[in-house]
């Protein structure tokens, strides 16, 4: 098959080629975003191979259709980026990994509750100074504090083992109840409760027009004064808005993004040259208590290694016309 890879980065192209050898598939890389200006980049080629800001709307998809495009493989586990139903209608099988590393979003999540937490980004800079006063990085114990995670799927089950460890008291809001976060001691409740209970709060739910801005003013104000909230899944959950007033107000005391709503047009690529035009984001980063980072929670070399594995190998189970356990578009 040729099958054309959006979004692409060297170290795509690194863990693709390596996997590759074993399947002989020919991949073309092309950096941009996939959107309808794009889409014409793909006559003749088999299928596309997006990730998580590329665009698969049904205008998209319908030009792919046009251009001989058999099938769409998402080296991602989020889907929102992707109208399923005009896949479905225009007989594009959509294939997705929805399982590459829990653990690596996992240890992210918890790395940014440790350095808000310990303020250690801080600390570091001010050693570097020679400066050793411990003025303003004053943190708490994990140990005892009740941790809310909306979310019990593979990575927030992860998440919840690695705080359990820590000794937290585990609440979890999912319309699914997972048996093995409930072994954990981990206890179901609504969301009211989790916001009144939870010291933290963290996202592990994919995007849906249900949950979109999921967190917002109102869901904010039900949470306790000085909560720390910290979203690694998608960027659409929170309404960028209603954190800033949070922020303000110190209703939230410390937050961490690993995504954002309009991540699409920074994240990825190199912006230091450039003046950021996002009044909302720059608003963002002006908070001392605010830590970003750029979509970095899934990249370890395990995590990309599966990503490269289940992407082809989705792609060859079409091809051959067998049953793929991760084809979105069969059971809508």
């Amino acid at each position: 098959m040729r099958i054309a890879v959006f979004s692409a980065q060297p170290y795509d192209k690194v863990y693709f080629e390596q996997e590759n050898a074993h399947h002989q598939q020919t991949l073309v890389y092309f950096e941009q975003r996939l959107n309808r200006t794009t889409a014409t980049l793909c006559q003749n080629f088999d299928a596309v191979c997006a990730f998580v800001n590329d665009e698969l709307n049904a205008e998209v998809l319908t030009q792919l259709k046009s251009q001989g495009v058999r099938y769409i493989a998402l080296r991602c586990a989020g889907f929102n980026n992707v109208d399923l139903a005009a896949a479905k209608t225009l007989n594009l099988p959509v294939v997705r990994v929805p399982a590459y590393s829990p653990e690596s979003v996992a240890e992210h999540t918890i790395a940014l509750i440790m350095t808000l937490n310990r303020k250690t980004h801080r600390a570091f800079n001010r050693v570097r100074e020679c400066n050793f006063a411990l003025n303003g990085l004053l943190g708490f114990n994990l140990h005892g504090k009740t941790v809310g995670l909306i979310g019990t799927g593979q990575i927030g089950l992860a998440t919840a083992k690695i705080l359990n460890g820590f000794g937290c008291k585990l609440l979890a809001h999912d319309p699914y109840e997972n048996a093995d976060f409930i072994a954990l001691g981990g206890q179901y409740c609504d969301l009211a409760t989790l916001y009144q209970q939870a010291d933290i709060i963290s996202l592990h739910c994919p995007l849906s027009a249900e949950s979109h801005h999921l967190i917002n003013a109102e869901a904010i104000s039900q949470m306790k004064q000085g909560v720390m909230l910290i979203n690694t899944s998608r960027g659409g959950l929170v309404d960028t808005h209603a954190l800033i007033q949070g922020l303000k107000s110190r209703k939230i005391s410390a937050l961490g993004l690993d995504v954002y709503e309009q991540e699409s047009q920074l994240f990825f690529h190199d912006h230091s040259g450039e003046i950021i035009d996002d009044e909302l984001f720059e608003r963002l980063l002006s908070f001392p208590n605010v830590l970003i980072t750029g979509h970095q929670g899934f990249f370890t070399e395990d995590a990309l290694t599966q990503i490269a594995l289940t992407t082809l190998n989705n792609l060859d189970q079409l091809e051959r016309q067998q049953t793929c356990p991760n084809e979105l578009t069969q059971n809508i």
